[in-house]
């Protein structure tokens, strides 16, 4: 009947939408429903972490996701989620087969493989505009199992080392430490003359779980090698520990046993610490805050152990469209797009995230030379080689599906606190992560 909604407007219904207005004016042809309007635009739901620089978020939001929304017809919805809670909403969201189409983790998403979008045509299509990915990207985003692309790598962070400049001078370090040996006895020289400890973690959290792969790479030690057997108990391992349990007992204070990741943040911005491994947005924020510490914090290399100059990279951006969800050829031109302006979003984040895509930043190692925001200017030039020294999980084989598991289950950093703290020795604690991996591996194969 023609009096129905579901056949259209009344007169009277009509004009309490427009306005008696826009009906003399006789709007006519060019007039478009608000409902039809509202049903012919998209939506693109994007997950992903509260930037440690809040300038990223204020660009992303405001700028680049609303740009990209009027040119391809979409509301996009952007919803930041502490780094915490990330692994929680993203098991929610699995369980519940609905959710963002868009979702971003903090490392190498594997075990989320079967929910997953195969993003093989995404990398396809940035490389034809900006040349190969770099290895740490293949590494940390796709199966050679499977021959799939679980995830895409857009950015990752480096996890340099944090140095208070006067105490280390003072230490006879002016130009900080460059090795694992330096680290101990600076940080004890330190600690013994000033009371100011080091501030490497031993927690359940991101930071210190790669402070703690850092060492054990440094040290010739490794999780797996590069086929994906497990090789975590070997004498290196052991070493490792054994050095980590010294630096502790006599640099480091019982707090890192409970610190989250913005602990050594803190720690570092309020002059407690002499030493940390973090990104740096320590740094930035002193930058920003206009703080007269950000002076006396320097960035250095990851340190060098016995074996090897080695770190994990302190986050690895990994995009993922999960298998359900409702806009996935939006999600995926979101992608393609977003690597076009990986320029902005690496000056929104101040430097923060490195590209994927070494041509979008294609004068990097010559920008990164002089910043004026930093004091002194050349501040984070050492981070022009950090491709020579950061890798992925799972280091030397690829970020798998185990490798996943037991990084979110913080195998590492436990073991290496266990014997920290005295409550097993080293060699005990090794045979433990060793069955906690192979276990994992077998559910894997």
């Amino acid at each position: 009947m023609a009096g129905k909604k579901s056949r259209g407007f009344t007169r009277r219904e009509f004009v309490k939408l427009t306005g008696a207005g826009a009906v003399a004016a006789g709007a006519g042809p060019y007039f478009l429903f608000p409902e039809r309007a509202q049903a012919q635009q998209k939506t693109l739901k994007i997950a992903q972490w509260s930037h440690f620089v809040p300038d990223y978020d204020k660009w992303f939001d405001n700028t680049y996701t609303k740009q990209w929304g009027q040119k391809n017809n979409t509301n996009v919805a952007v919803d930041h989620i502490n780094l915490n809670e990330l692994p929680a909403r993203a098991a929610a969201e699995v369980s519940a087969k609905k959710g963002h189409d868009l979702f971003m983790f903090l490392s190498p998403a594997a075990a989320y493989e079967p929910q997953t979008l195969d993003l093989t045509h995404v990398y396809q299509e940035v490389e034809k505009k900006h040349g190969k990915k770099i290895d740490l990207a293949h590494k940390s985003t796709y199966n050679p199992k499977t021959k799939r692309y679980f995830g895409f790598a857009d950015s990752y962070v480096p996890d340099p080392g944090n140095w208070y400049k006067e105490w280390w001078a003072e230490a006879g370090y002016p130009n900080g430490p460059d090795t694992y040996d330096d680290l101990y006895k600076g940080a004890k020289k330190i600690k013994d003359t000033r009371g100011n400890p080091c501030g490497l973690g031993l927690s359940q959290e991101l930071d210190s779980s790669m402070a703690m792969r850092a060492i054990l790479w440094s040290f010739g030690g490794a999780e797996q090698d590069e086929h994906g057997n497990i090789t975590i108990n070997s004498k290196h391992t052991i070493d490792a520990l054994k050095y980590m349990k010294q630096l502790y007992q006599d640099t480091e204070t019982p707090e890192v046993f409970s610190w989250d990741p913005s602990s050594n943040n803190r720690a570092m911005l309020a002059g407690k610490t002499s030493f940390v491994m973090n990104a740096i947005s320590i740094t930035r924020q002193a930058e920003r805050e206009h703080a007269p510490i950000s002076s006396h914090i320097m960035v250095s290399r990851a340190l060098k152990g016995p074996v090897r100059r080695m770190a994990a990279e302190h986050v690895m951006d990994c995009y993922v469209i999960w298998n359900f969800a409702e806009n996935k050829e939006g999600a995926q031109k979101f992608l393609i797009d977003y690597i076009d302006n990986f320029k902005d979003a690496f000056e929104a984040g101040k430097w923060y995230n490195f590209p994927c895509f070494p041509a979008t930043i294609p004068d990097l190692k010559k920008v990164i030379q002089n910043d004026p925001a930093a004091e002194p200017p050349d501040k984070y030039k050492v981070l022009a080689d950090v491709l020579d020294w950061a890798t992925n999980i799972g280091y030397p084989g690829y970020a798998t599906a185990a490798m996943d598991e037991a990084f979110r289950t913080w195998i590492i950093p436990t073991m290496f606190a266990k014997v920290a703290r005295g409550d097993e020795t080293p060699e005990n604690a090794v045979k433990a992560a060793e069955q906690e991996y192979k276990r994992i591996a077998e559910r894997w194969k």
